[in-house]
């Protein structure tokens, strides 16, 4: 008999050798290209760039991130994810381990026999142990998936910082930028309300007619008309940034920086190849595919038998009317258990998981293309907003003389007022749109970094770990 279960387990280990699942190498859409077309000519600088947003060279903006860092409570959320997931990876590695229960039964108890009426009291105790041989690796294909699970969640919290001081940087310049918007249109409705009381002087002198004041007046409302859309925008902003920050909408803790920096060069690109380790959402999605395929071998063993090891051992004391039985008692079981018929379940868990491991391949294929086509489209920005307030400045310089020249010429009285207006305005608009295209080349500058990664965020994530188990400990 022995022998012959034996050779029963010797088949089922044959047959699950010939039909367990064999891993896949992963790979992202080949070929990797060499370089980035958005950068042919240029010489690859050293990566990474670290904390980026000092290249700013602004102690408000690295003040507000390190709070953002510490209060934001996407953050705090992130932070608890992992360790949800570190507890299931704790609880499902458990499952391979033996497990050892203690047992315990006291019993008092009246029975009728034909010496008459006995009581006596009755006890048990014992030492209940299993461990399920883990022969076709389901419980260690179980923890290798909760492991890249948990490595994943990982990446998606690198993630979040990148997109945290992104958004950051995005919101703090935008109000800087507003408030520049702001103090142009002031000093702008400052030197329209001059040019219109000149007007209206030459106007009561009799050199000019009422046209003239009427369209003075009418560019001087249309300036004054511009300043509450730039006053919603900053207020807008400055509450999305102290909500950023974990507080409640504030117009204060933005600061008051009025004028935009110096923009420093555009971010070292490096070698197209780079960005798959650089990227965190690229390697989490890639460490989500390595779980899915664990998780096909865990659907696959699930049809073999399982091989369980149970005793217990313990002592016991049975009452009866003829005396007491007390001894030790043990007991050695291996358990088998093969599943025959399931109505196609575990089949169909297989294929279910299969088809997963395809959506999540896919999915990883994805966020590569997608991440090169973010750091191309950071670049073709950065090289076009760089060339868009180039022309702006010629543009504001010509505005500037075109200004200058028909206040003269009017002063003269060789031209009527229409084509003072006209130049006012283009300098108005000039203007402004040079400060838009200056805070939207710090948004270039900003999605190129976020585009390329980097690793930064490894010393703050440390830092949090520490602070969070310190206060565990307490």
């Amino acid at each position: 008999m022995f022998k012959k279960v034996c050779m029963l387990i010797c088949m089922f280990v044959f047959v699950a050798g010939c039909s367990g699942h064999k891993r896949r190498p992963i790979e992202p859409p080949q070929p990797l290209p060499e370089a980035y077309i958005e950068e042919e000519g240029l010489s690859y600088a050293h990566y990474p760039i670290g904390k980026w947003w000092e290249q700013f060279n602004d102690e408000k903006l690295n003040e507000l991130m390190e709070e953002a860092f510490q209060n934001n409570l996407d953050i705090t959320q992130a932070f608890a994810k992992l360790e949800q997931v570190q507890a299931v990876i704790r609880a499902t590695s458990a499952a391979q381990k033996p497990f050892l229960d203690a047992e315990g039964e006291v019993k008092r108890e009246r029975s009728p026999s034909f010496l008459g009426d006995y009581m006596g009291n009755s006890y048990q105790v014992s030492l209940l142990a299993g461990y399920e041989v883990d022969l076709w690796e389901k419980y260690a294909s179980q923890i290798r998936a909760a492991a890249l699970e948990t490595e994943a969640t990982y990446e998606d919290i690198r993630a979040l910082y990148m997109s945290l001081s992104a958004q950051l940087v995005e919101l703090y310049y935008l109000a800087v930028e507003q408030r520049a918007q702001l103090c142009l249109t002031d000093s702008t409705i400052a030197s329209f309300e001059e040019a219109l009381e000149r007007v209206e002087l030459r106007y009561r002198q009799g050199l000019t007619s009422a046209l003239d004041v009427y369209e003075a007046q009418q560019n001087l409302a249309r300036a004054r008309a511009a300043r509450p859309v730039f006053e919603a925008t900053l207020a807008v902003t400055e509450h999305a940034l102290a909500t950023l920050l974990g507080h409640y909408p504030d117009r204060e803790i933005a600061g008051d920086l009025a004028s935009i920096p110096e923009i420093p060069s555009a971010f070292p690109a490096g070698l197209p190849s780079g960005i798959l380790q650089r990227r965190p959402d690229i390697r989490a999605a890639f460490l989500r595919v390595k779980a899915s395929d664990e998780k096909i071998a865990t659907a696959i063993a699930e049809r073999f038998p399982s091989f369980n090891l149970i005793g217990s051992y313990g002592k016991s004391s049975m009452a009866f009317a003829t005396g007491d039985i007390v001894g030790v008692f043990w007991n050695a079981i291996l358990n088998v258990a093969q599943p025959i018929f399931d109505g196609g379940r575990r089949v169909a868990e297989v294929d279910r998981t299969r088809a997963v491991f395809k959506e999540n391949l896919s999915m990883y294929h994805k966020a590569v293309l997608a991440a090169f086509q973010e750091v191309e489209d950071a670049l073709a920005r950065n090289r076009t907003s760089e060339e868009h307030i180039v022309l702006l400045n010629h543009q504001r310089e010509s505005s500037s003389n075109a200004v200058r020249v028909s206040t003269f010429r009017y002063m003269e009285g060789l031209i009527d007022y229409l084509p003072v207006i006209a130049a006012q305005q283009s300098l108005f608009e000039s203007e402004r749109a040079i400060l838009s295209a200056r805070r939207q080349l710090i948004s270039d500058r900003v999605q190129l970094a976020r585009a390329l990664g980097g690793e930064w965020m490894d010393e703050y994530i440390n830092e949090r770990f520490i602070a969070d188990n310190g206060e565990k400990n307490q």
